[in-house]
């Protein structure tokens, strides 16, 4: 498989293939096992594993690959909506910039192919995909302190606090990534606010999707976060932060999957984990045992929504503090505007982001998973009413506290 390739999707022999001519991965004589274990919506992935006598499964494979293969189209729909591949290479060089900065919390990068749009990277079969582990309520003491660092620091450096400006505008330039944000713009801050044949709406709650094509001021706050979508370069982003684009354990976190990467606001990103954690706490009616394991789940899930913020700030200002490019940056009060802004549209984001999972195309195992209907339905309003109050209150937030007290309100009060 040269530079001359044409592009084909792999199978599972092209894969292996493709990983014995992987310089300083495997040796010219291991034996290789390769399973496809893709269950996204718009790639092929594989694993390349070694075995031998004595390891014959790739969980106790000492050397593991995973080979990440763009499709023209989207998987879960098919061929009918198509896509380009250069959102490979568009994955490929946010893991290497975001792995220049945090290496610790992204996989290892060993080859990226053009020709064939994929990504050869670090296996992480040994860590719980976050969403999976939150579902069995699971603790993880470092993922606030950690997902901060990774936010700071990719968000901080890729901005024109922490680049030359001059840099920066080329690098907007290189992760200019039309298609991806197409999706999210029209799956996001467009079609759960009209009859859209992309919605996935139960219908024991069509009435609040008819509530959303209705709600003219929701809409407008929904407007103002799609126009800054649109239009703030702002900082390089994931740009699909959520808890199935992360692998945990207790000790380690690492944030996979950026193929929605480009230039835009900061909130972005940090709304999104944030919107996912806050359905992972609505979930809990369902995933937790009994009355107290949920009330102290639900409590430490709200803190850890506190924590994230908390230490992003204290982060982001420290590396303001100590690394900012930009002289006129440092004018007084300029720092805590520019944070209270970050914090209002992570609050508006996180609530774009509840309520498409509820009625949009692709929704979120913590609460379709669940499986007595009315449990769901309440979920599912539950979702609804916070991620429709965050948006509208998004302008006037001023603290990480206000949203927690928002997401007790809206559970006590719908789901009681």
């Amino acid at each position: 498989m040269t530079k001359s390739t044409v592009y084909r999707p792999l199978c599972i022999e092209d894969a292996v293939q493709l990983a014995r001519n992987i310089e300083g991965v495997f040796s010219p004589t291991a034996s290789l096992r390769c399973e496809e274990i893709g269950d996204g919506n718009l790639n092929l992935v594989f694993r390349v594993y070694e075995i031998s006598k004595d390891t014959t499964d790739s969980a106790l494979s000492p050397r593991r690959i995973i080979i990440k293969q763009a499709l023209p189209y989207a998987k879960v729909v098919g061929e009918s909506w198509p896509l380009t591949l250069d959102r490979a290479r568009i994955e490929s060089q946010a893991l290497i910039a975001q792995g220049q900065l945090v290496p610790h919390l992204v996989p290892k990068v060993y080859l990226y192919n053009p020709d064939l749009a994929l990504t050869v990277m670090e296996d992480l079969s040994d860590y719980t995909i976050m969403r999976a582990g939150l579902m069995q309520r699971n603790l993880y003491p470092l993922f606030a302190e950690h997902i901060a660092e990774f936010l700071a620091k990719t968000l901080f450096f890729s901005s024109d606090l922490g680049l030359n400006q001059q840099d920066k505008k080329r690098n907007v330039e290189r992760f200019i990534n039309p298609e991806l944000c197409k999706i999210t713009e029209d799956l996001i801050f467009d079609d759960p606010y009209t009859a859209s044949p992309n919605n996935n709406c139960d219908a024991a709650i069509e009435d609040e999707l008819k509530k959303l094509s209705q709600d003219c001021g929701l809409q407008f706050e929904v407007m103002l976060l799609r126009e800054k979508f649109l239009t703030q370069a702002q900082a390089l982003l994931h740009g699909d932060l959520h808890t199935g684009s992360i692998f945990i354990t207790p000790e380690s976190t690492k944030v996979i999957d950026p193929e929605f990467a480009y230039y835009g606001p900061m909130g972005f990103d940090i709304g999104a984990i944030i919107a996912n954690l806050i359905l992972n706490t609505i979930s809990q009616e369902h995933w937790s045992a009994d009355e107290e394991t949920r009330r102290q789940y639900r409590a430490y899930l709200l803190q850890m929504v506190r924590d994230i913020w908390n230490q992003f700030e204290s982060r982001f200002r420290s590396l303001w503090d100590n690394h900012v490019v930009d002289r006129m940056a440092q004018t007084d009060g300029y720092q805590d505007t520019y944070l209270t802004r970050v914090l209002q549209d992570s609050v508006g984001y996180a609530g774009c982001k509840m309520i498409r999972r509820i009625v949009g195309l692709a929704h979120v195992a913590d609460i379709d998973s669940i499986s007595d209907l009315h449990v769901r339905e309440r979920a599912q309003r539950t979702a609804l009413f916070i991620g429709k109050s965050l948006v509208n209150m998004n302008r006037r937030i001023q603290s990480i506290d206000e949203v927690i007290t928002a997401c007790e309100h809206g559970i006590a009060g719908v789901q009681a």
